[in-house]
């Protein structure tokens, strides 16, 4: 009883591993997978694309930026030139005056 009883085990195990997907059925499984991974792939490449154009215009403001602070700098560096020259320009009058 028992030699049947584990012949039928075995046999219940060979049949439950044969029955395992068709060709048919690992085909559809493969090409789900790869649509899924070019899918995964063209998400990946739209977000990259996405993000360089996201970089480009925060070095496009940087830029901006940089450029109005370099043009404030020039004209405080001017007022401060024509601010000396300016006092040069009296302390030169005032010595003149005293050396009369």
């Amino acid at each position: 009883m028992k030699k049947l009883l584990v012949m039928l085990m075995v046999a219940g195990i060979f049949s439950l591993v044969a029955c395992g997907p068709s060709e048919e059925e690992k085909a559809a499984a493969e090409a789900e997978a790869t649509e899924m991974v070019d899918e995964m792939f063209e998400e990946s490449t739209e977000d990259v694309e996405e993000v360089a154009e996201e970089a480009t215009e925060e070095e496009a403001t940087e830029e901006e930026a940089t450029e109005e602070e370099a043009t404030e700098e020039e004209a405080t560096e001017e007022e401060a030139t024509e601010e000396e020259a300016t006092e040069e320009e009296a302390a030169e009058e005032e010595a003149t005056e005293e050396a009369h």
